[in-house]
Order: structure tokens, then sequence, then C-alpha cells
């Protein structure tokens, strides 16, 4: 059964979706059930700058240096969820941005996805 927010992989084309309403047993993309993405945690990191850091209450940054942005190996996108879920803001990131996020409201989770390391979080 998949859960409000999951977020799921096509290992044929890519695709990455994100699951608003709970419920289906398995999501396909190509014909294939997707991979369900679970996140990394910090403990997990080691030389690896990929956590969500909340630098102040008004700003993530990935990475206590920040994650680099190049074509081969960069962020996609990073995403806060408050606590009941009822809150989600995500930003997609381009190239040639650096890999922060301003915030408007006080939010305690994190989230990031690297399209090389896969999905990192941070509470």
């Amino acid at each position: 059964m998949t859960n409000k927010l999951e977020l799921y992989r096509c290992e044929i084309c890519g695709n990455i979706v994100q699951v608003l309403h709970e419920g289906a047993d398995a999501l396909v993309c190509c014909g294939k059930p997707m991979t369900k993405l679970e996140s990394h945690k910090i403990e997990e990191e080691m030389q690896e700058k990929h956590v969500p850091v909340f630098v102040n209450e008004n700003e993530i940054h990935v990475g206590s240096v920040l994650h680099p942005m190049i074509p081969e190996h960069h962020i996609e996108f990073i995403q806060t969820i408050s606590d009941d879920k009822k809150h989600v803001y995500t930003k997609f990131l381009d190239i040639d941005e650096q890999p922060i996020m301003k915030l408007n409201n006080k939010y305690n989770h994190a989230i990031e996805y690297c399209n090389i390391h896969g999905l990192w979080s941070n509470k």
C-alpha cells in the first residue's frame, strides 16, 4: 500500500512520482512496478554532502559544504514537510543554482534528491 508523500522511481525511464492519495498496492511505470525511494539519514553520510541542513529557521542548505551542481552530479529538488503532512513546499533546482532553499514558515523535516545518490532526509 502506498502512503501519503512517499516517492517512487521508475528504474526504466527515471520518472519520479509522489503519492498524494494513499491506497494503491503498487505504482507502475513502463509496464513495471516502481521502486519506493527510501531516504538516507545523517548517520549514513560519512564524507558525502547530501544531508539537508537547517542553517536557521529561514534557510536550508544541502550539505554543510554546499553540494556540487554540475550536469553529472546535482540536486534535483529540496522539499520541506510539516509534521502533520498538510504543508509541503518543493523547490526544483537548475544546474546553475546553489542547493539552498529559503523558507517562509518553520519546518523541521526536509528531504532532497541527488541524481546519483538518491533521497536524503533530516529532521
